[in-house]
């Protein structure tokens, strides 16, 4: 049962073996050329708004040193945003609830970090490993800790962001392959009790998006 359940939200139109669902990943590029042609509107205004406090938050914690990291970041956050935004439309594929699709983002990421850190500060990644003011004796298992947290960063990233997408959308297939077997009052409790649902997924959209975002951005400080 759950097996099936969950296959649901798996790529499943394919030609020439080869998935078609993981081209949704893009279209997020088709709302960009929009902003250079048409007249500024109030979503582009929004959106330019968003884009300038994403930027600034992130130059304080990267730093002055680091201004044109931030646009990195910035682009991170515009790309998940718009593929969670997208998974909610009917019959698009969302590539964020997917593993393969999180780790690609994160593991890249962790990985440059950790040979940014390693090469260029060798002695401050070295003292991150041992907290201030630990006991001598304590020191071995702290650096084992600081080690494992270390590691399993890109997996909890990309965990994260996997399954609070998908959970999301798991309860709403569920309520919605009820709908046919309900009378008509409690239809509409169904069809509001969904609005209200989408109206939080759109909210944990947003927020996912940005607790990666912000996440990639504080471990990126953290080897300067």
């Amino acid at each position: 049962m759950m097996s099936n359940l969950f296959s649901t939200f798996d790529p499943s139109s394919s030609i020439l073996n080869i998935s078609l669902n993981w081209s949704s990943t893009l279209l997020g590029l088709a709302f960009f050329p929009l902003a250079f042609w048409a007249m500024p509107s109030r979503w582009i205004l929004t959106w330019s708004l968003v884009m300038n406090t994403l930027h600034k938050e992130f130059k304080i914690l990267l730093g002055p040193k680091n201004f044109s990291g931030t646009i990195l970041f910035v682009s991170l956050f515009s790309l998940i945003v718009f593929n969670n935004f997208l998974g909610l439309l009917p019959y698009v594929f969302t590539s964020t609830s997917h593993l393969a699709m999180t780790l690609s983002l994160a593991l890249p990421l962790w990985v440059s970090f950790m040979m940014f850190g390693w090469f260029n500060h060798t002695q401050h990644m070295l003292a991150h490993l041992v907290p201030m003011s630990t006991p001598g004796p304590l020191m071995p298992f702290m650096v084992l800790i600081e080690m494992i947290s270390n590691f399993i960063r890109p997996g909890t990233l990309a965990v994260r962001l996997a399954a609070n997408m998908i959970a999301g959308h798991l309860l709403l297939t569920l309520l919605g392959n009820t709908g046919p077997s309900l009378s008509m009052s409690l239809l509409s409790i169904l069809i509001i009790s969904q609005i209200l649902l989408l109206l939080l997924e759109s909210a944990v959209a947003v927020i996912q998006s940005y607790v990666f975002a912000i996440l990639s951005t504080l471990y990126a400080s953290e080897v300067n």
